[in-house]
């Protein structure tokens, strides 16, 4: 026993104090202190300022390492002895790591280990017991109510049944809670739907609230119409000149042909000139400002906060606040144009919206596409060649006419124009070409919805 306590201390003072096994390449430090070359070296390495010994902390001046073959020969001794000592008492195994006998028996991986493997950072934390003990308690379970353990039906140590169980029971926990996920996020997903499903139906509940709603205003609309027509001609006909009068086909959408009942009451027109001093730098002017086309080169003109640089776009000098206006707009046949209103304060610099978010209430040719310029935007039938721009500042309410045959082309409803000064706009682009025609039948006729 005396001879394995000195192979025990023995074992103690070459074994390195970081890795807490046999020095390899052992180095000495300036302090006296000795370490495996590698794990001084990364104990400096993860110094970023001072050296120091990780034993004593003195602080070393150089990193000189020396290196210390005593102590490597010491090692090479020590195991040696810890090899013979294994064997002169009739141990039943050697490390194959370190040449130590097996004296421990590690409980967390059921596996003999040696001192030395005791002491490393694989079974530190670990419960470690003399392996004597460990055979006394095996030895003692196997006499046991559970000696059926090894027997030739159930050949499996009891140790790995413990480890089996536990990894059934770990299995089983995961899946439960696998399961109760499942199930929430199966009973969350029938819950949003149950919601939509009922937000889809209270809409198309008043969807349909609406549209009777609708039908039968339009059904009372025609019995009146009706009841109308079967009045004698001298009574349905009848008008004074000094009544203004406006029949009106409500609920029919914007640019229907059914708009062609909405009568014409007077309005005054409106001497509409071009405003040299909005006009995009592309845009030509005639010397009268009824008239405006594309040019291909850019004009030097001032950089005035009035003149749309980007847009292709000029206002009218003429602003209006109150009452009705009208004016027409010859647009001819093809090209790319747009005609209509815009506010004062509407964008002039880089890119504009056009669209009543931009500020601006319009109809315009782009591709042959005629359309009215709203979010999203509506295709409307084949434009005609002169467009007749009825302003209602009052209302808030701006509607476009085709000038040739009266019939309505689409209409801004009321409110939809916000007050404040509303001026004439005109939108130009390559090829294109529009001239202002106040004196061609502005006289007796402008409609408003």
């Amino acid at each position: 026993m005396a001879a394995e306590s000195s192979v025990e201390s023995l074992q103690g003072e070459v074994t390195c104090p970081v890795c807490l096994e046999y020095f390899t390449e052992p180095v000495s430090l300036e302090c006296g202190h000795n370490f495996c070359r590698a794990c001084i070296s990364q104990c400096w390495e993860r110094s970023a300022r001072d050296i120091t010994c990780p034993q004593c902390r003195e602080t070393m001046q150089q990193r000189n390492l020396r290196p210390n073959r005593q102590l490597a020969n010491v090692v090479e001794i020590t195991k040696r002895l810890s090899l013979q000592a294994a064997k002169g008492t009739g141990g039943e195994g050697v490390c194959g790591e370190h040449q130590e006998a097996l004296k421990l028996f590690c409980e967390e991986d059921q596996t003999p280990i040696c001192v030395v493997c005791d002491r490393s950072r694989a079974h530190r934390a670990h419960t470690v017991v003399p392996i004597q003990e460990a055979g006394q308690e095996y030895k003692i379970s196997m006499k046991g109510p559970r000696a059926p353990s090894m027997s030739l039906t159930n050949p499996c140590p009891i140790f790995m049944q413990k480890q089996i169980q536990t990894e059934r029971q770990k299995i089983v926990s995961e899946f439960q809670e696998l399961r109760q996920f499942l199930e929430e996020q199966e009973r969350l997903l029938l819950a949003q739907l149950e919601k939509l499903d009922e937000e889809i139906e209270r809409i198309q509940n008043e969807n349909v609230s609406k549209l009777s709603e609708q039908i039968s205003h339009l059904s009372e609309l025609i019995s009146e119409l009706e009841g109308k027509c079967q009045k004698p001609a001298s009574e349905f006909l009848q008008v004074r000149l000094n009544e203004k009068r406006r029949w009106v086909l409500q609920g029919a959408p914007n640019g229907c042909s059914a708009n062609k009942l909405l009568l014409l009451p007077l309005a005054p027109c409106a001497n509409v000139t071009l405003d040299p001093d909005t006009a995009h730098p592309q845009l030509i002017l005639s010397e009268d400002r009824k008239s405006v086309r594309w040019r291909d080169t850019r004009q030097q003109l001032s950089k005035k906060p009035e003149r749309f640089d980007t847009a292709p776009c000029v206002l009218g000098c003429e602003g209006f606040t109150s009452g009705r206006h009208c004016w027409e707009v010859e647009v001819g046949a093809g090209g790319s144009w747009a005609v209509g209103v815009a506010k004062e304060s509407v964008k002039r610099k880089g890119g504009i919206s056009l669209s009543p978010d931009g500020g601006i209430w319009a109809v315009g040719q782009w591709e042959g596409q005629f359309q009215a310029l709203i979010s999203p935007v509506t295709p409307l039938p084949r434009a005609p060649s002169r467009i007749r721009v009825c302003l209602d500042c009052d209302r808030g309410q701006v509607t476009f006419i085709d000038a040739g045959d009266k019939a309505p082309i689409f209409t801004f409803p009321s409110g939809s124009v916000p007050g404040g000064r509303i001026r004439p706009w005109i939108w130009v682009w390559k090829g294109s070409r529009l001239s202002l025609c106040l004196n061609r039948g502005c006289k007796g006729a402008s409609m408003f919805a």
